[in-house]
């Protein structure tokens, strides 16, 4: 299975490089123009056995606005042109190149920053021998997130308490029964929650 997962990931990722590179010259160019900061946002989390790495997405907040790990609906930090890529995933695409780094897979469990992770009870601390990766059941599970947290009185306390060990409760059960099988299944379901909930919300916007 890690073999074949690798092999999975290196073609994949490849492949989706090729192919989306016009449109993340465009996503980079719209970020820039918009307040002239950096098109790329680099962040240490924390990858397999704990070790940390630096990942890479398309700028989504201003450069001088960042603050709590944990981002809400409404963030006054989140751009407009960020806003669009949170809500359909686009600013994952540079991860794309984790991947081929070896540093991410394209399904595992959402890499946390240290803060969280320093968190983890030994049970939870299983989920570092796990690669992480670009998307995961959790993340289909909690696709609207950051709205849930924008209803919580104290959006981090509601994300380390509850949140955070469900996704990793998730992670570590799909962890056991995982095949790439089911891999290209989570990364087909998760495609087509994005697509979903991006048609949901154009009927909303001409209603």
């Amino acid at each position: 299975m890690p073999r074949t997962k690798r092999i999975i990931d290196l073609l994949l990722a490849s492949i989706g490089l090729l192919l989306l590179w016009p449109l993340m010259l465009l996503i980079a160019g719209l970020v820039r123009l918009e307040d002239g900061g950096p098109a790329i946002f680099i962040q240490e989390r924390i990858g397999k056995d704990g070790i940390a790495f630096q990942i890479y997405k398309f700028r989504s907040m201003r450069p001088a606005g960042r603050g709590r790990p944990i981002t809400v609906a409404g963030d006054r930090r989140i751009t407009r042109v960020g806003g669009i890529l949170r809500r359909s995933k686009l600013d994952e695409l540079p991860q794309l190149a984790n991947v081929l780094r070896g540093e991410m897979s394209l399904v595992g469990p959402r890499p946390e920053v240290r803060r969280y992770v320093e968190l983890y009870t030994a049970d939870q601390r299983l989920l570092l021998r796990l690669r992480p990766g670009i998307t995961d059941p959790a993340s289909i599970a909690f696709l609207d997130e950051e709205r849930i947290l924008a209803a919580a009185p104290d959006p981090e306390r509601a994300y380390v308490q509850t949140i955070m060990p469900e996704k990793i409760r998730l992670n570590l059960a799909y962890a056991e029964r995982a095949t790439p099988w089911s891999d290209l299944l989570v990364i087909a379901t998760t495609l087509r929650s994005l697509v979903r909930r991006s048609s949901r919300q154009g009927q909303v916007a001409w209603s």
